[in-house]
């Protein structure tokens, strides 16, 4: 396995994501996530650990989607943890991940929502 950058900031999850994605390295995309981190994908359910979100990946990247970077919103942090999040380009709902800092002072998400549409009405 090789040694991939990580994320000395929470913000630089969000690009390393979209390179990695677009890469098509789905090792990579699981990489920026703790080993028992929680993705809120696919829509309506939830995938639990590195393995799984790794595994999704490699099935989500095998179609070759492009991932643009969005612009993030500020960065909130309390301590270790941090939430940070982007609105869609195409202006529905908003994106959303609590981050956690690691002993070595990388940042790994650990909730990751990456989208949420608000409830209609």
């Amino acid at each position: 396995m090789s040694e991939y950058e990580k994320a000395m900031r929470p913000e630089d999850l969000t690009r390393f994501f979209v390179e990695r994605s677009n890469a098509g390295d789905a090792a990579g995309v699981a990489e920026l996530y703790e080993e028992d981190a929680v993705l809120a994908y696919p829509p309506g359910s939830r995938t639990v650990g590195r393995a799984a979100i790794r595994e999704l990946w490699a099935k989500v990247l095998a179609g070759g989607p492009r991932f643009e970077p969005e612009s993030p919103l500020p960065t909130l942090i309390s301590g270790d943890i941090a939430l940070t999040s982007t609105p869609p380009k195409d202006g529905t709902g908003a994106r959303a991940q609590v981050v956690r800092r690691q002993p070595d002072g990388s940042w790994l998400r650990l909730l990751d929502q990456p989208e949420f549409v608000p409830p209609a009405g």
